[in-house]
């Protein structure tokens, strides 16, 4: 049975996203005792203030995710050198009403794909400011901003040759990062 379990948070709808296709490779990576699931954001309203008293189901069940989860791993792409708005509005819906965030203390990752050279480096720093002021630690180093590349992954899927080393690194610190907090 999973010890560990990985709440994933894909910023991207599209059904053949790069970055949900990394998200569904890289727990081959990670040990037995993690478990991840990606959660659903497609169906979360805009965000809005005045239905924090009332949120929808999918709020609820977005936060009750969050809050079962050992951990978060953000996985997103670059949209307009930021992260998209899909995922800051999940961000905000989870983060709400001030002082309820389900986000604060759990412990995270964050990565990225894309066909740009700088893979997703801006994203990810916009990402990991919000995540600073919402209380997540989040794994400083290594930073990983992946270039979609042929070979990336393989026929079945999984993290090709060329990068499994270089994300089987990336794993193991993220790993040891959830752990590291899981005993705090």
């Amino acid at each position: 049975m999973s010890q560990y379990q990985i709440a994933v948070i894909v910023g991207s709808l599209r059904k053949e996203s790069f970055n949900r296709q990394l998200a569904s490779a890289l727990v081959h990576l990670a040990p037995a005792e993690f478990s991840f699931k990606q959660l659903r954001i497609d169906d979360l309203p805009l965000y809005n203030q005045d239905d924090d008293a009332q949120p929808a189901a999918s709020v609820v069940r977005l936060k009750n995710e969050i809050l079962a989860a050992n951990g978060l791993l953000f996985v997103t792409p670059e949209y307009n050198r930021s992260l998209p708005g899909v995922l800051k509005n999940a961000i905000d819906h989870a983060s709400r009403p001030y002082g309820q965030s389900a986000w604060a203390g759990k412990p995270a990752g964050v990565l990225g794909v894309s066909p740009g050279a700088a893979g997703t480096a801006l994203a990810q720093q916009h990402l990991r400011n919000i995540l600073a002021y919402l209380d997540v630690p989040t794994l400083a180093q290594p930073e990983a901003f992946i270039q979609m590349k042929e070979g990336l992954f393989d026929e079945q899927g999984n993290i090709g040759p060329a990068s499994k080393q270089f994300l089987q690194k990336w794993m193991d610190r993220y790993v040891a990062w959830i752990k590291q907090h899981a005993s705090a």
